[in-house]
């Protein structure tokens, strides 16, 4: 039986399981192909079972029916006992129309050119064509079958019906066969198609749910990175300091001594909240850390604290006009551009400028020219870059970055705003 294939790693309900034996087994078949062994044939189930044997028996009573009749037509004793012989034979074949249908149906038509009885039997196998195979095999052998049912009553008439009655009602029995197995096959077809749908819906919602589970993980990454790389680099340049400075002053060194213990704090708080959306996934994303344009001075005071050379120009005059996904954006362009002229470009000054306006869009440049000393390498580098270019392109901009010609760096975003 054709039907459409679907995926079959989902797991059977329990309506399924328990009532399976009221599903023919070519369905159970395919809604279950692991239920059987490869190669072998499904086991009848117990409608399988009734529906068959009340096949049997609606062939036998056909043929019961024709042999009755066969008294009138006074026909030798040996071809009589030669159609009741092929009749019975036929009635028992029907036990074999789930293995056999489309070999089952051919053989009936010229055992029907020779046996009445055999009728019942042989509108059952049609049936079982129409019902487990193609259309096309159903019309040649019912095509076939009808185009001999006139031999067969032209040379055994019925004695009550005339010649072009029968051929009628024999035309319209077998039509109604044919269309009563498609109608299953139909029906069948349609449940194992709405089957494969839905095991198809559940598969793409698992495949939507790991996404959105990856893009979430991924976002809170990036999260992670822009937080708290600033914080822990402010960490290193103050504990540098006073490795390198032990004998500095005490008022210096309990500055920075501060410095490193509210860096530590903020760093602690802000992992603190994104531990916290982790744990709580009904949280909605305004309980992340989520500064703004208005932020960026206050960003740009805590790395003068840590002795950074900070230049900040700022042309735009409202930054709480600016949209939240775009000032956000913004904010950790120039957080990122902070940390990475920390780490890459000690000691020189950096420029960070804002400018922009509605319908023209926000630019935001970070800038420093090129270091004195090579700095040491760090593990990790360009990945903040990169979530950067990523976070710019889903708000619609665009980020550049790359060396200037005078040796420095330089980080470029444009953003729209409406």
């Amino acid at each position: 039986m054709s039907t459409v294939s679907g995926d079959t790693s989902a797991p059977e309900p329990q309506a399924f399981v328990e009532r399976r034996w009221l599903l023919p087994s070519a369905v159970v078949k395919e809604l279950d192909p692991d239920g059987e062994r490869p190669g072998r044939r499904p086991r009848r189930t117990a409608r399988d079972w009734v529906v068959d044997f009340s096949c049997f028996l609606l062939a036998v009573l056909i043929g019961l029916t024709a042999a009755d009749s066969m008294r009138q037509e006074n026909l030798p004793e040996p071809l009589t006992a030669v159609d009741q012989l092929l009749g019975a034979l036929a009635c028992g074949a029907v036990w074999l129309r789930r293995r056999w249908p489309l070999g089952l149906a051919v053989a009936m038509i010229p055992v029907s050119l020779v046996s009445s009885t055999s009728a019942g039997a042989g509108l059952v196998a049609i049936f079982t064509l129409a019902v487990h195979r193609p259309f096309r095999y159903v019309a040649w052998v019912s095509g076939i079958a009808l185009a001999v049912t006139p031999v067969f009553y032209w040379f055994r008439p019925d004695p009550d019906i005339p010649y072009g009655w029968v051929i009628f009602l024999s035309a319209v029995m077998t039509g109604a066969v044919v269309g009563w197995g498609m109608f299953v096959r139909s029906k069948r077809q349609l449940m194992l198609s709405l089957r494969d749908r839905a095991r198809r819906a559940e598969t793409e919602a698992r495949l939507r749910a790991e996404q959105a589970q990856r893009l979430a993980r991924e976002a809170i990454a990036r999260e992670m990175h822009d937080v708290l790389a600033h914080r822990l680099t402010l960490l290193s340049v103050h504990a540098g300091a006073l490795e390198f400075r032990p004998d500095a002053p005490r008022e210096e060194i309990a500055r920075a001594a501060g410095v490193i213990r509210e860096s530590a704090h903020d760093a602690l708080q802000d992992l603190r909240e994104i531990i916290g959306v982790l744990r709580a996934g009904d949280r909605d994303d305004a309980s992340r850390p989520q500064p703004t344009l208005g932020a960026l001075e206050a960003l740009v005071a805590e790395s003068r604290e840590a002795g950074m050379k900070v230049t900040l120009d700022h042309r735009v005059t409202d930054p709480a006009a600016v949209p939240a996904s775009v000032g956000r954006t913004a904010y950790r362009v120039a957080q990122e551009g902070l940390t990475n002229a920390r780490k890459h470009a000690p000691g020189t000054e950096v420029t960070v400028s804002v400018t922009g306006a509605p319908g023209e869009g926000l630019v935001v440049r970070v800038r420093n020219p090129a270091p004195d000393r090579e700095a040491p390498h760090v593990p990790g580098s360009g990945q903040g870059l990169i979530g950067l270019t990523e976070r710019a392109t889903l708000t619609g901009g665009t980020l550049e970055h790359g060396t200037t010609p005078n040796g420095g760096f330089e980080v470029r975003a444009w953003l729209p705003w409406e």
